[in-house]
């Protein structure tokens, strides 16, 4: 008898799950998908194109998380796996229970059962929570290997929100790329800093033929660099695990899956934007660090931002739109343009819930905590277009971009604005420098 399945989700790990550890796998049939966390990502399939036509010739339907317990009932489940990610343990647990409930096992996949293994070395780069500093952290790293002439291939936690078949395996190498797929503002968050540097970066659906694709990139490759999404362990094994952990939020790392297990994993972990940290909540962090992974080399490090306007905050009344995900499931209620607003002396930040319309008002009720900060949520054509309305609408003198791309690429943005930037910086020792070069000498990189 196959043992019946349903996968919960979020368009990522689930996926990831499915093709390494039940595709192809005559033991099991998984009957559903659900979906959470991300806007409209539900009420579609995962094709048989990609689910293997012969166990699954019409795909595998992808439901709504919300009518769970029927679908366990309904197809008389035996296990239900969780796979996504930046959740509590409460959260995580009220799950289990309603599994348990309705009758069927819950189940956490770990990584002996999910790694792949590349024939290049990989550096994983993850965090204990979304908006903690990882895409920073990774572009450090880059730079570093890139300095010693060694071609680095980014491979991105997938965002696959779009037509999964296309979506498949993809890459990403000049801005035009990013328009030619179509690409969702949390998807341009990601990969386009990486692009302008000059490197290629991978995404998608199916992680062993995008990992072919990457170390086999046309540009070359030395090394892959594994860029992760909220706070999940790699899809590669990882010859470097390196977390970032952000004191904004002390006690998270100890309190939310999976990023415990990226803590606990890690050789390196990074003690991120201590400069706008209280000095008791770092403490909180270096002891917990200390208390599951004793062994990691601990780097303290700061986000320090930049302004490329300072007069369109000084003394106005400003709207503050930060990155999207950081504020919604990371639970921030601050981000970099929120920092800039206060260090350069706004005179008032705008409350946004006045004035938001269609899903953007729906994202600030749901997410009471955000307060009077406009999340810059973009993963569908329709939300974008809300973004912009609701910046439209709202009476403000200027707007503050605390995103990590120029968001007048994307919408048009009605009123004076400025962008707020943000880079890693390393505080006292030991630094990457020295972790990258032995990272350099223990795999024979020239």
């Amino acid at each position: 008898m196959k043992k019946k399945v349903i996968i919960i989700g979020a368009a990522g790990r689930d996926f990831h799950n499915f093709n390494v550890y039940f595709r192809g796998n005559p033991a099991y049939e998984v009957v559903a998908f659900t979906a959470a966390q991300i806007p409209d990502i539900d009420d579609r399939k995962y094709p048989a194109e990609l689910a293997g036509k012969d166990l699954y010739p019409d795909g595998i339907p992808i439901y709504s998380q919300d009518i769970l317990e029927d679908l366990i009932k309904e197809h008389n489940v035996n296990d239900c796996v969780f796979a996504y990610s930046d959740v509590s343990y409460n959260e995580i647990m009220g799950v289990s229970a309603q599994v348990n409930a309705a009758g069927a096992n819950f189940v956490l996949l770990g990584p002996n059962d999910t790694y792949l293994k590349s024939k290049k070395p990989v550096i994983a780069v993850g965090a204990t929570r979304t908006g903690c500093g990882k895409s920073q952290t990774s572009r450090t790293i880059i730079e570093l290997l890139m300095q010693q002439g060694l071609k680095v291939v980014v491979v991105r936690h997938p965002m696959p929100y779009g037509d999964l078949v296309k979506q498949k395996v993809q890459r990403f190498a000049t801005v035009e790329d990013l328009k030619l797929h179509n690409c969702t503002i949390e998807e341009m968050e990601e990969y386009e800093p990486h692009v302008v540097r000059g490197n290629a970066i991978y995404a998608g659906v199916d992680y062993q033929a995008i990992l072919d694709a990457a170390e086999n990139d046309p540009d070359g490759c030395d090394v892959i660099i594994w860029d992760g999404g909220n706070n999940d362990f790699a899809f590669y094994k990882p010859d470097l695990m390196v977390t970032v952990a952000d004191p904004h939020r002390a006690g998270h790392e100890l309190s939310y899956y999976p990023g415990e297990v990226t803590l606990r994993i890690a050789d390196v972990v990074v003690i991120n934007k201590i400069d706008t940290s209280g000095p008791e909540d770092i403490q909180t962090v270096r002891e917990n660090i200390a208390k599951v992974n004793p062994n990691a080399i601990v780097i303290d490090g700061a986000s320090p931002i930049t302004v490329d306007d300072i007069s369109m905050i000084h003394g106005k009344r400003v709207l503050v739109v930060e990155d999207g995900p950081t504020l919604t499931h990371g639970e921030m209620k601050l981000g970099a343009g929120t920092v800039a607003a206060l260090k350069f002396g706004a005179a008032e930040l705008v409350d946004p819930r006045p004035y938001a319309v269609g899903s953007l008002a729906d994202v600030l009720k749901t997410y009471t905590h955000i307060g009077a900060l406009l999340p810059a949520m973009g993963y569908g054509e329709q939300q974008i277009k809300d973004l912009e309305t609701t910046i439209a609408n709202t009476d403000c003198d200027t707007v503050i971009i605390g995103t990590p791309i120029d968001l007048n690429r994307v919408i048009k943005i009605n009123k004076p604005n400025t962008r707020v930037n943000y880079e890693l910086q390393e505080i006292g020792l030991p630094t990457f420098k020295e972790v990258i070069a032995d990272f350099i000498k223990a795999h024979n990189l020239k």
